[in-house]
């Protein structure tokens, strides 16, 4: 389904359109690629992510434990609607929890959604059309 993988990262490449660019993000949909996240990475280029997919809509609660570079993370519904956003700091292991459920989160460079006009309530397209 994606492109292949990135270096230092198992994970195919796919698009997804935030705001109006396209963001090219590695997809974290099993348990272990959760956990795992962007854990020991020493850099993030500026149009990359991670979507986390879950299984079902839920409260969300992330964390930077052995997490190197900062990061801004957007929780999304199961309608692909942004419902909240925050900036994260490594190694910050204080949970950053949803107060809405949500089926997806995002995270990017910190900053980035701010950088491409970003906000709450914005719709994130997958495929890009």
């Amino acid at each position: 389904m994606g492109s292949s993988p990135t270096a230092g990262s198992l994970l195919a490449l796919l698009p997804l359109c935030v705001g109006g660019d396209t963001l090219w993000v590695e997809v974290a949909d099993d348990p272990y690629e959760r956990s795992r996240g962007l854990m020991f990475r020493d850099t993030l280029p500026e149009n990359r992510g991670m979507l986390f997919v879950f299984p079902y809509p839920q409260r969300l609660s992330f964390w930077m434990k052995n997490t190197r570079i900062p990061l801004s993370i957007a929780y999304i519904d199961d309608r692909w609607v942004i419902r909240e956003m925050y900036d994260l700091e490594p190694y910050d292991e204080r949970a950053v929890v949803s107060k809405h459920p949500a089926m997806y989160a995002l995270e990017v460079p910190k900053g980035w959604f701010e950088r491409h006009g970003v906000r709450v309530g914005d719709t994130v397209r997958f495929p890009c059309r």
